[in-house]
């Protein structure tokens, strides 16, 4: 094979590997939802307070924060699955996500006296959360990462580590549902580390994984 028919033949797949991602990846982010959903209704279950819960302003504000993340994440590790992707669209959505966390925890410490600051930040059950997220996050992150390998990414590292926060957030998102801890600042501290550690898991994992 000549060289420039190498080229054209490369290029011609890295432009079709968006539709090939797209369908796998949206069917795997389903998986992983419900693989984390059946393990979340064996290991734990909803707060028996949910009712109220849903009444008050922090209980859902957790969800949309962590919603955030997530947004960001399937927006990122969609761009990354091509080659030669603008990673700078990718930082202002995970800027974004960030400066959401960040205005709710700055007004949740103008609002919350400081003796309560520690309270609000170590919570009830942050040992439970730091375990209880990873175990959630491990099925949608072997599942994402299989369907990620339909893509071409020229940063393997990126990407998975974008799947690891995607499979994070998705656990998060079961967790809280469990989770009485409801303040910004718990969100801030012991979702975050969780979260970032699946992160971290998955970059190392693509980039062995998705390399191509």
């Amino acid at each position: 094979m000549k060289t420039e028919d190498l080229i054209s033949a490369i290029a011609s797949d890295a432009a079709s590997s968006p539709r090939r991602l797209r369908p796998a990846f949206w069917a795997a982010l389903g998986l992983a939802a419900l693989a984390a959903g059946a393990l979340f209704s064996v290991t734990l279950h909803v707060r028996p307070d949910v009712d109220g819960a849903l009444g008050t302003v922090r209980f859902p504000l957790k969800f949309a924060l962590v919603g955030c993340f997530a947004a960001a994440a399937g927006f990122a590790a969609l761009r990354l699955g091509r080659p030669g992707a603008d990673a700078r669209p990718v930082r202002v959505a995970l800027a974004l996500a960030a400066g959401a966390l960040l205005a709710a925890v700055v007004v949740e410490l103008v609002a919350t006296p400081m003796g309560g600051w520690t309270t609000k930040i170590v919570g009830r059950n942050w040992l439970l959360c730091l375990a209880s997220i990873p175990m959630l996050s491990a099925g949608p992150l072997a599942i994402l990462m299989v369907a990620l390998r339909r893509g071409a990414p020229d940063r393997p590292a990126a990407l998975g580590a974008a799947a690891g926060l995607l499979a994070g957030t998705v656990g998060a998102l079961f967790y809280g549902a469990h989770c009485v801890d409801d303040s910004p600042l718990f969100v801030a501290a012991w979702y975050s580390l969780a979260i970032a550690a699946i992160a971290a898991v998955g970059g190392a994992i693509g980039s062995r994984l998705l390399r191509w």
